[in-house]
């Protein structure tokens, strides 16, 4: 499955190219148990139509004959889903999801802060309420006017602060008009040190997950085996000149060969890299580590707080399928800002998040 945002303006563009009007529905609220969050969206076609999903397939069929009515009459509205779980056909379709929908015209800057994710984290922040306009800031640019002017100011304020943080999409009160901030970032993206016979699952399940994905190894026969992604043909002392690190890349070192593996992962540490692991047992990083400290290199705290050993989830991994699942999900987790352990007996709802997501190396 691509990325999400991918397979929206896919839909949009491919829409238009028809013909046909197009909507977008967007959660801006949810209040109890649902199966998505704020900033869930879906596509609706004039003609009924549709891709992504808002919810687990409680909320489409409602959603798109809504949208429908929304096109009909060429404006935006709002639209509230008050479900009782015991009352509807649906497992897990409880609590209340507000949508917010609109029409998408083919200037429209819906279409261009999408676009932008591909390369710069930004907010969109529309007026629900209280005012009206919408801005998009990102890039060090604010677009688009939010009236009264006093307004405009405290918006974009507040979008400026969520540019820094780790923030998700949400809707909040500020000078008692309501305002729907979401969030756009780039599609992240995984970097295989090792093309071995256990990263083909690990780029193939990543692939599925929406991550853009780089295979790193000197051996062509091996790279020629992969498919939908980037593959760099370099040895260690090649790195520099071919492979450039990103603070939005998660880098997973897995050569299985200790003094490719401590050159792979020194040019990584150096990296402003958001993640580092590194396949194998505690020992063998150690090996690895001490290794480095006799080149005279020891990773820094801000390094070291970046690597991860042994890396995945405590899922009891022993197939090269499985060690991909929990290596995956623990880059999900950590980008997410949560643990990771068991849902059931957990005390928080399900989508509170606690402080363990990665940063950007600043």
């Amino acid at each position: 499955m691509a990325n999400e945002t991918v397979m929206l303006l896919e839909a949009i563009r491919q829409a238009q190219a028809e013909g046909k009007q197009v909507a977008l529905a967007t959660v801006v609220r949810v209040i109890g148990s649902a199966y998505r969050r704020e900033g869930a969206k879906m596509v609706v076609r004039e003609d009924g139509g549709s891709a992504c999903m808002i919810s687990g397939g409680c909320l489409e069929q409602e959603m798109i004959e809504v949208a429908m009515q929304i096109l009909a009459k060429g404006q935006p509205g709002r639209t509230i889903f008050d479900y009782d779980e015991d009352k509807t056909w649906w497992p897990g379709c409880g609590g209340t999801v507000e949508v917010w929908v609109e029409p998408v015209e083919p200037q429209s800057p819906i279409l261009g802060w999408l676009h932008s994710s591909e390369s710069e984290p930004s907010v969109m922040a529309t007026v629900l309420g209280g005012g009206e306009g919408r801005v998009w800031v990102g890039g060090g640019e604010v677009r688009g006017q939010i009236t009264p002017l006093e307004l405009h100011q405290a918006v974009v304020r507040a979008a400026e602060g969520m540019l820094t943080g780790s923030s998700r999409p949400t809707t909040r009160y500020i000078q008692e008009a309501e305002v729907f901030f979401d969030i756009s970032s780039p599609v992240p993206e995984i970097v295989l040190f090792g093309a071995g016979h256990d990263a083909k699952p690990m780029a193939s399940q990543a692939l599925v997950l929406g991550f853009k994905v780089t295979v790193v190894d000197a051996r062509p026969d091996l790279l020629a085996g992969f498919e939908g992604v980037r593959t760099v043909q370099a040895a260690p002392e090649e790195y520099p000149q071919k492979i450039s690190i990103t603070p939005r890349q998660y880098v997973i070192v897995m050569n299985h060969h200790l003094d490719i593996d401590r050159q792979a992962l020194k040019f990584a540490l150096e990296s402003p890299a958001r993640y580092v692991g590194v396949l194998g047992p505690s020992n063998r990083l150690e090996k690895i580590l001490e290794a480095l400290k006799l080149e005279g290199f020891v990773p820094s705290p801000q390094q070291h707080s970046r690597l991860r050993n042994p890396i995945g989830l405590d899922i009891g991994a022993e197939s090269p399928e499985e060690i991909a699942l929990a290596a995956l999900s623990e880059i999900v987790a950590l980008q997410r800002g949560f643990e990771g352990g068991f849902l059931s007996g957990k005390q928080r709802g399900i989508h509170e998040t606690i402080s363990l997501r990665l940063e950007p190396v600043q």
